[in-house]
């Protein structure tokens, strides 16, 4: 729960203050003098304070220098009677939040507490994505604390250290090349080279002379030898990207390579044994393409060793607020610029897009914002306009959802929007904390270990 001192000198305004915000669902103290209030902020620093700077005992000034200084991250109000305006406005210069004129309306207390305790819960979750963007991660490159990332991880991990075929099925942008070159890094065979080849747009005798190589004078214009990818990989890894679009003629030769483990170069005699790890990488659905008489069925069960599904970034919402710090963070070197985050507003409308480009189109979308934005943090006017166009309805009518998803989605945003604050979250579900833990837990939610915080 957030906390707020309430300073003011004249009871009956403190009163009223205190009683208000206290109703709104904040922990309120009030103090009469400055040094009151001083006493009790180095015991326990209040994260919101309303401040008149008419005291007896000390200038209100004087508190918000001090406050400013020793406790950086608490937000100041100033509380004002009209002749004092041009104080509270040379206030807010020396880093005070806002000002109130007195006689302060309820609606103007709340809505300016609001806006402060949601500053603070960006600084915080700011800070905190900050930490974990930068610590060390068991696969280099990899953004994600979800459950369904945390399952690839483990499935990498395992795969990693046995020698066989993997077969990667993704939608284009989840990642399909950073999870082939984790499991060639995390396994034996890291030292090895990693070599990638794209099956689409090739015809056959290209694709033949690039993975098998050819011998000199097989065709026109082979001056020379040429080693294939295959030979060049030996020991190490090839990932073979769109295997879904590689002609009929040219997966008869791939699978005899992956039954016998050995490659015959263009116009060559002699067959070369071969050391290597194979995976295959595609966006379509293989099953349908067997059934078309587009894709052999012996070569998918040749390649399909295990598999790995990479989840879409609309099924791992809950990493968004990570992978876009990291995106700002590069964005922020490419760019020389020191964007600090992004807006409560803006990480709204990306928490209720769909994202059918995946995690290249967030990093893509990231890029933009950052290239357009004048300011320290991204606001929905620096994203593109498709995004500032979406609103919750649209959202939601995209497909019709089962209840256990809608309400997974509902308490991944509340958590967002919390700063990941049990109690708070809780408050606005209408749900106790341990029932809330339950659903965290049986929906894969991440949840900070001072998450329970008041």
């Amino acid at each position: 729960m957030v906390t707020i001192a309430v300073i003011d000198d004249e009871a009956t305004a403190r009163k009223m203050m205190g009683r208000i915000l206290g109703q709104a669902g904040y922990k309120v103290e009030t103090f009469g003098a400055g040094r009151p209030f001083l006493q009790q902020m180095e015991k326990k620093p209040f994260e919101i304070v309303f401040l008149d700077l008419q005291l007896p005992d000390i200038g209100g000034l004087e508190i918000l220098a001090h406050i400013k200084t020793i406790h950086r991250d608490t937000e100041v109000i100033i509380v004002t009677g009209h002749g004092s305006i041009e104080n509270a406005v040379e206030a807010t210069k020396q880093g005070a939040f806002h000002y109130l004129s007195k006689p302060c309306r309820a609606h103007d207390l709340c809505l300016m507490a609001e806006r402060a305790a949601e500053k603070i819960n960006l600084h915080r979750e700011n800070t905190r994505l900050k930490s974990q963007v930068g610590e060390d991660v068991q696969f280099p490159g990899f953004i994600g604390n979800s459950k369904a990332m945390q399952t690839i991880f483990e499935t990498i991990a395992k795969v990693a250290q046995v020698n066989c075929n993997v077969l990667l099925e993704a939608e284009t942008g989840t990642g399909k090349q950073l999870t082939a070159r984790a499991i060639h890094e995390a396994g034996f065979k890291k030292n090895a080279p990693f070599v990638y080849f794209n099956c689409g747009g090739f015809t056959e005798e290209l694709i033949c002379s690039e993975l098998f190589g050819h011998e000199k004078g097989a065709f026109t214009g082979a001056d020379s030898c040429k080693i294939g990818l295959f030979e060049s990989a030996s020991g190490g890894t090839v990932l073979l990207d769109e295997i879904g679009e590689m002609p009929m003629s040219m997966q008869v030769k791939l699978l005899h390579v992956l039954q016998e483990r050995q490659v015959l170069r263009v116009g060559g005699t002699r067959p070369v044994d071969l050391n290597i790890r194979i995976i295959a990488a595609t966006n379509r659905d293989l099953k349908q393409l067997i059934r078309q008489g587009l894709f052999r069925e012996d070569l998918y069960y040749r390649l399909n060793v295990v598999t790995i599904r990479l989840p879409r970034l609309s099924e791992r919402r809950e990493d968004i607020p990570l992978l876009i710090h990291h995106f700002i963070a590069k964005a922020n070197k490419a760019f020389l610029k020191d964007i600090q985050g992004i807006s409560p507003q803006a990480l709204d409308l990306l928490m209720h897009y769909n994202f059918p480009g995946n995690v290249r189109e967030l990093e893509n979308i990231i890029q933009h914002a950052a290239a357009l934005t004048e300011g320290k943090k991204l606001i929905p006017e620096d994203l593109p306009s498709r995004l500032r166009k979406l609103n919750l309805q649209d959202y939601f009518s995209e497909e019709l959802l089962p209840m256990d998803e809608m309400e997974k989605r509902y308490i991944s945003r509340v958590l967002v929007k919390t700063g990941n604050n049990i109690k708070a979250a809780g408050r606005i579900l209408k749900i106790p904390r341990t029932t809330l833990w339950r659903r965290i837990k049986k929906y894969g939610l991440s949840a900070s270990s001072d998450a329970d915080r008041d």
